[in-house]
């Protein structure tokens, strides 16, 4: 498999982030996305880049775009990290069939049974404008996604506006 580069759609999926609440791509149209895939809940490179981008969710937000990570990982066990680590944005479980949405963006490793370590930024029409795979040890941190993001002809505006309004205009 090869992961979706930059001028693909992105594939839809609907996931769980909860028991009893699921979270769909089509939800956030006309806003950018920063997606996550990541390895495993629990583990250290995976729990470090994950608060690394809970840290950022403030400048995520002024390029009005959205933070789902997902791995293959079951609810239960996203909810107990998140509440552990206090993780304000979905976690989303790719668990069953296992890998399913993993798989249509080409990041799915069947031989370790997980999501490899990939960034995806869409824009709000639903187009990935950026994808990065990371070494599954390497947390690839955030600079590319803001250079991403900053990227986006439809964040031209959004620079210039702080935080507070960029949100209030989403």
């Amino acid at each position: 498999m090869t992961i979706l580069a930059a001028g693909t759609r992105a594939p839809a999926f609907t996931l769980h982030a909860s028991p009893d609440q699921s979270v769909a791509l089509k939800e956030f149209r006309g806003r950018n996305v920063v997606l996550a895939f990541y390895p495993a809940d629990w583990s250290p490179v995976c729990s470090d880049q994950l608060a690394l981008y809970n840290e950022l969710l403030d400048e995520f937000a002024r390029f009005n775009a959205q933070l789902l990570a997902i791995s293959v990982d079951g609810v239960w066990s996203h909810a107990a990290l998140a509440r552990e680590r206090r993780y304000c944005f979905p976690l989303l479980s790719d668990f069953g069939p296992k890998g399913k949405v993993a798989r249509a963006y080409g990041v799915y490793d069947a031989q370790l049974g997980l999501a490899q370590r990939a960034l995806f930024v869409i824009d709000g029409d639903g187009m990935i404008r950026w994808s990065h795979l990371s070494p599954i040890g390497v947390n690839p941190g955030a600079a590319g996604i803001v250079n991403a993001l900053e990227a986006l002809p439809s964040n031209n505006v959004q620079k210039a506006l702080p935080v507070n309004l960029a949100r209030e205009a989403s």
